[in-house]
This record gives C-alpha cells, sequence and structure tokens, in this order.
C-alpha cells in the first residue's frame, strides 16, 4: 500500500471515529428524530390508505350504479322487443353489454383495493407497534442516562466531598482543643485566686473538720451519742429522792 493510500485510509479512519463520536453524543437526540420521522411517515401512510379507502368506495358505488343500470335496460330491452322495435332492442342490449364488461372490469380492481387496503392496515399497525415499543425503550434509555449522569457527577465530586468533609472534623477538632486550653486556663486561674486569698486551704481545712463552726457528720453522732441520758427503774424499798418545792 502507498504512501498516500495510508494517508487516505488514515483520513476516513479518523473522520469515522469522528463522525462515530458525534453520533454516540447526541444518540438520543439522533433517536428522537427518527421516532418523529417514523411518525411522519406513519401520518403519509394512513392518508394513502384513507385515500385508497375513498376511491375504493367510489367504485363500489360506481359497480352498484352500473348492476342498476343493466336491470333497467333489460326491463327496456324486452320492452321493446315486445313492441317489435328490435334497432331500439339491440341498441339497448348493447349497452347493457358495455356495462356487463365495465363490471367485470371493476369487480377485480375492487377486490385488489381490498387486499391493498388489508396489507395497509396490517403494516401500519405493526409499525405503530413499532414505533411505540422503541418510543418505551427510549424513555427507559432515558431515564438510566439521567441516572448515570448523576452517579457520574457524584463520584466526580465524591472527592472534593470528602475533603471538604476532612477540612470540617479538623476544624471542628481545632476548636475542642482551643475550648480545653480556655478551660485549663480558668483552672488555673481559679486555683491561684484561691491560693492568693487562703481560699484553697480552709477547704483543706473543712474537709478535715479542723476549722471552727465546720461539723463532719462523726462529730454530730458522737455529740448526740454523749447527750444520750438512760432511765434507771429504782428498786423495791429505795426512796427516790424528790426536789424540794418552793414555800407557798
Amino acid at each position: 500500500m502507498s504512501m498516500l493510500s495510508k494517508l487516505s485510509a488514515l483520513f476516513r479512519g479518523t473522520a469515522h471515529e469522528a463522525g462515530q463520536s458525534v453520533v454516540d453524543a447526541n444518540a438520543l437526540k439522533i433517536l428522537d428524530q427518527e421516532i418523529r420521522d417514523a411518525d411522519n411517515a406513519q401520518g403519509k401512510a394512513r392518508d394513502d390508505l384513507a385515500g385508497l379507502v375513498a376511491r375504493r368506495r367510489m367504485a363500489e358505488t360506481e359497480l352498484k350504479s352500473f348492476g342498476e343500470q343493466i336491470a333497467k335496460y333489460e326491463s327496456s330491452a324486452r320492452a321493446a322487443v315486445a313492441q317489435g322495435k328490435m334497432d331500439l332492442a339491440r341498441e339497448v342490449a348493447g349497452r347493457i353489454a358495455e356495462l356487463e364488461t365495465e363490471i367485470g372490469t371493476r369487480g377485480p380492481q375492487i377486490d385488489g383495493m381490498k387486499e391493498a387496503e388489508t396489507r395497509l392496515r396490517t403494516a401500519i399497525a405493526s409499525t405503530d407497534q413499532k414505533i411505540e415499543t422503541l418510543r418505551r425503550e427510549i424513555d427507559i434509555v432515558k431515564v438510566n442516562e439521567s441516572v448515570q449522569r448523576a452517579q457520574t457527577s457524584v463520584a466526580l465530586n465524591s472527592a472534593g466531598a470528602h475533603s471538604r468533609i476532612g477540612s470540617a472534623a479538623d476544624s471542628l477538632q481545632r476548636i475542642k482543643q482551643r475550648q480545653a486550653v480556655n478551660e485549663e486556663k480558668l483552672r488555673v486561674g481559679q486555683e491561684l485566686d484561691d491560693r492568693r486569698t487562703g481560699a484553697d486551704l480552709d477547704a483543706k481545712l473543712k474537709e478535715a473538720g479542723i476549722l471552727p463552726g465546720h461539723a463532719s457528720a462523726d462529730d454530730v453522732l458522737a455529740r448526740l451519742t454523749q447527750q444520750d441520758v438512760t432511765v434507771v427503774t429504782p428498786r423495791i424499798g429505795q426512796s427516790v429522792p424528790i426536789a424540794d418545792k418552793d414555800p407557798a
């Protein structure tokens, strides 16, 4: 293969790939347009069917008229023969022959029209079903396309989302650390203030029960025990001293 042929093949291949990429990128738009084209073709087919039906009905009406004319002319021919007017009877008979010839020609034509109508109706119904099936499949493809587009967007943004979440977590951790440092500063400041005023030492003395005015639970219990008075029951014959009464 010459260099020119190779370059030509390369150009055609590149053009094909580029064209295929454009087709793939606009596949749904192309499908929609093809559906519209098919609908338009179906409309044209229905119009053709309607025209065919109209012509067949006109032919049937005309054929019926031929039969009615034949019946009328047969009666007229008999009347002419009865009157001995053979030339007139022969003329009428010629007209009847022409009408019968027309009927013989039009009959098969009408039958052919009916067969064509049946084929067209079947083709139109089949195509309508195919178009409707294709339209439903296109709707499903569109939904899948939307879902996949959303999934792709989520996948592309997931790295950024994780980064933002990690940044927020880092910020939260720094806030917690700053609050812990502030709490520790406040606690140390309170300890220094208590040491300056002696409040810390007073608290320790109160806890040990040494500081005056402080009574622990054990102190209260001991006091109650010491103040307990036992009542002694006197023995028989033993006098119980009675306190002197004040003189009246």
